[in-house]
């Protein structure tokens, strides 16, 4: 439901309450929530500027979910391509992809990210990009293992054996088998990437101003804690419930799509 709520804040909330969540009203400052003297745009409380945490914290979810989105599914997209290639294919090709892996692997993605964006401008595109690089490698080794199963069965080699070519027999037989996996992963990394993001705009490295994010206003309510927790309350609180409400998502789609996990499913709606 959480999620629901946040993917329709990612489409209206912008439009509608972008200029009056970056409206600043000092006499308002660090107002405190749920204070019934007070609009209702004050609701969740105001920063140190005056401005609503509520309306900032709607707009802000458009950056938060677009970024870790878009971050997640170009890892996706690349990993499982490259994933394929390097179990389909032996010799130079997947040997070179595996070290290539393993060089990313190598740092923290944390520590990737900052090293990069510490030599490259912070914006939107660099933080996106680094986000996906850094997280590329996790699809690429699970869809490779993935590959090299699947490669033994009798289908693909009864395919072989009739004549299919490379291609036919990845898209056909088994692109649709690793699917599963790619889409669950997705949905665990997409919870990892925003709290990456938001680690990232924490320190100041990731997403500036005058665009707003989650984690970016978490850093700004740092240095409030004691006098105005609720500056950097809400958002951790939205962070935490969108990335419980992802792993549950994964959770639910690796028992739907796996055939060996959906009799769990079927019993669940029985039960229900």
């Amino acid at each position: 439901m959480f999620l629901l709520l946040a993917l329709a804040a990612t489409l209206f909330a912008p439009p509608i309450l972008a200029d009056e969540a970056r409206s600043i009203d000092l006499a308002m400052r660090n107002a405190q929530p749920f204070d019934p003297n007070l609009p209702w745009r004050y609701m969740l409380g105001a920063d140190s500027l005056g401005r609503s945490i509520l309306f900032r914290l709607l707009v802000a979810t458009r950056n938060t979910l677009l970024i870790a989105g878009t971050a997640t599914l170009g890892a996706a997209i690349a990993g499982t391509l490259l994933g394929i290639v390097a179990g389909y294919r032996d010799g130079a090709v997947s040997t070179f992809l595996l070290r290539l892996a393993d060089a990313i692997m190598s740092f923290p993605s944390m520590l990737l990210a900052v090293l990069v964006l510490f030599v490259f401008e912070p914006g939107i595109l660099n933080v996106v990009a680094v986000l996906a690089v850094s997280r590329l490698p996790i699809f690429l080794r699970t869809v490779r293992a993935e590959v090299l199963e699947i490669r033994q069965r009798l289908f693909v080699v009864s395919a072989q054996a009739m004549g299919a070519g490379r291609t036919r027999i990845v898209l056909k037989h088994i692109l649709p088998m690793v699917m599963p996996t790619v889409v669950t992963l997705t949905a665990l990394e997409m919870a990892f990437v925003m709290l990456l993001e938001s680690g990232l705009s924490f320190l100041g490295i990731g997403i500036q101003p005058p665009e707003i994010t989650w984690g970016l206003m978490v850093a700004g309510g740092r240095n409030y804690i004691g006098s105005a927790w609720w500056v950097a309350f809400w958002p951790g609180l939205a962070i935490f419930l969108v990335a419980a409400a992802l792993n549950l998502v994964a959770n639910w789609l690796r028992t739907a799509l796996d055939p060996a996990e959906r009799w769990r499913l079927g019993s669940s709606l029985e039960v229900s």
